[in-house]
């Protein structure tokens, strides 16, 4: 991650997440729905520390700010930088992405995708 952590952290709210995953679910594709909801949903467990936490949160603070390095608009290639940002928190936090965290984000995936 950037030196910016902060301010990625700053800009994440958990109504900003729902919004725009809401809104470009479709876009963005199952496989970053996936992922940006397993970084939520590890979030959200208690068992999950503050560490990690500010890891995720500063990964969907970039996945919900409108300004990327690549504007989301962009065909094809609009949420690979989004993308990148989620893999890298994944990989620092995937300890805590446990069957708990996936089966809430599988049950999310099949209420918006089928």
């Amino acid at each position: 991650m950037s030196k910016n952590n902060d301010d990625f952290n700053s800009s994440y709210s958990e109504s900003s997440f729902w919004q725009k995953l809401g809104k470009y679910a479709k876009a963005a594709g199952h496989e970053l729905v996936e992922k940006s909801l397993w970084l939520y949903y590890a979030a959200q467990d208690p068992n999950t520390p503050l560490t990690a936490k500010t890891i995720i949160y500063s990964a969907l603070g970039y996945f919900i700010l409108p300004l990327d390095v690549i504007p989301d608009i962009a065909p094809v290639i609009g949420y690979s930088d989004d993308m990148a940002v989620l893999a890298a928190a994944l990989a620092t936090v995937a300890i805590h992405i446990n069957a708990n965290v996936k089966a809430q984000a599988e049950q999310k995936l099949l209420d918006w995708f089928g």
